[in-house]
């Protein structure tokens, strides 16, 4: 019988040493980063955080098919276990030396996404969830922040760097949210976005062109640690290339409504 716990566990033993290794690794120089695709790039660092990833997960789980964003984006979601993976999510701030990257772990168990782990690799914190299971830090339950008045809201974000061609809605939607709430942070690394909305740092988050290694594990932290994630259009299928809106449910009713309308 296969036990959700377990899952849970594995993945949090493949983001710690993924983790480690990327804290042991000597970001590269300038020269030897690849650009995937504009302002997108990728290096060894990011694929042997994978290959340690993947081989930890499937060690445990025979079978189990792993979707990672540099070595397998193209895999079938086919199986009874898939796995999403980032392995550094915030490669951009990693290469730079900026403290916000992260690895990411999600899981669809039987068509459902129910798995999520993320590692703050920078500040050594891991953040783990199972459907059913609640979301946790260490010993700490998480819970989604309880402010409902927009005025009083801190709001995540993320840029859409790459998607250009979306840079004039968002911008629409970046003043609207600007005139209604506390403030706006943007760090760039989704997971941790996500993570910080599942512990109640952020009250929402919003961005328009995400991945699903980007957002699966952060996802499954978020609805367990009571708050509510759709897509733009409202949808909770959010393992596509696009939108995301996260937030406790009062605040995430209310930014969905704003962003629509902007």
């Amino acid at each position: 019988m296969l036990a959700l716990n377990d899952l849970v566990d594995v993945a949090e033993r493949a983001a710690e040493r993924a983790a480690n290794y990327i804290r042991g690794a000597r970001p590269p120089d300038a020269a030897a980063w690849t650009e995937k695709s504009l302002h997108d790039f990728v290096t060894e660092v990011d694929r042997e955080a994978e290959e340690l990833i993947a081989e930890t997960l499937t060690d445990r789980f025979p079978g189990s098919v792993v979707v990672g964003e540099e070595l397998s984006p193209a895999a079938e979601r086919t199986g009874r276990v898939v796995w999403i993976v980032d392995p550094l999510d915030g490669t951009t701030n990693y290469l730079h030396g900026y403290p916000q990257y992260a690895v990411s772990i999600g899981a669809i168990v039987d068509g459902v996404l129910s798995v999520g782990v993320v590692h703050d690799v920078a500040r050594d914190v891991a953040y783990r969830a199972g459907r059913g299971l609640g979301a946790w830090s260490g010993s700490a339950r998480l819970s989604v922040s309880p402010v409902t008045e927009a005025k009083r809201a801190l709001v995540g974000t993320g840029f859409p760097f790459r998607e250009l061609d979306v840079v004039d809605r968002y911008l629409r939607q970046f003043a609207a949210v600007t005139r209604a709430a506390s403030g706006i942070r943007r760090a760039g690394a989704a997971a941790l976005d996500l993570a910080d909305v599942a512990a109640g740092r952020f009250d929402a988050f919003w961005e328009l062109t995400l991945a699903p290694w980007d957002v699966a594990a952060g996802v499954v932290l978020v609805r367990e640690a009571g708050g509510v994630v759709t897509t733009l259009e409202g949808s909770e299928d959010i393992l596509g290339h696009g939108s995301i809106v996260a937030g406790n449910p009062t605040l995430h009713r209310w930014l969905l409504e704003l962003l629509r309308n902007s």
